[in-house]
């Protein structure tokens, strides 16, 4: 069902794939949007460990929530900041992609958890993360995205 990589050489292990989703915190998320155009926005996520599943948060309506009312199917595409080696211009670059189904999620104690942990990736300022909690969780809608295939690439710039 989904394309194997062309460049197997080039292919990343799944461990990398799983630590680049974990340690990174933004990535590109695409969705069907209207009249058959792609729509991809910036998102901030959190991995799952225990269920595998990516998260977003984000308000109600919209493009995006019209887009994944009509096809549950995106695809989230992450990439390392990369590295070069001594005396070399070059850029090592890891990035993953991930293809599954979008579901929205409106549970409150699911809002908490999920927000709670994704704060925690930007800052472990309890103050703050209670603030926000207290203030925005109740208009707070959940992107529950469960991986059909998570894919990475070594690329190399130049």
């Amino acid at each position: 069902m989904f394309r194997e990589l062309t460049r197997k050489n080039k292919a990343a292990i799944r461990e990398e794939c799983i630590r680049l989703l974990e340690h990174e915190k933004r990535g590109v998320l695409s969705v069907q949007g209207d009249d058959g155009y792609p729509y991809g926005m910036p998102m901030n996520h959190w991995y799952d460990a225990e269920t595998g599943c990516l998260w977003f948060h984000c308000g109600h309506g919209g493009h995006r929530e019209d887009a994944l009312q009509r096809c549950g199917k995106v695809s989230y595409c992450v990439y390392d900041e990369g590295h070069t080696t001594p005396g070399s211009w070059v850029k090592h670059v890891l990035s993953v992609i991930v293809f599954g189904r979008m579901e929205i999620i409106d549970d409150q104690a699911e809002v908490i958890r999920v927000a709670s942990a994704l704060t925690r990736k930007f800052t472990q300022d309890e103050r703050y993360l209670q603030k926000e909690l207290e203030n925005f969780a109740h208009e707070t809608r959940l992107l529950k995205l469960t991986p059909e295939q998570i894919c990475g690439k070594h690329v190399t710039e130049s």
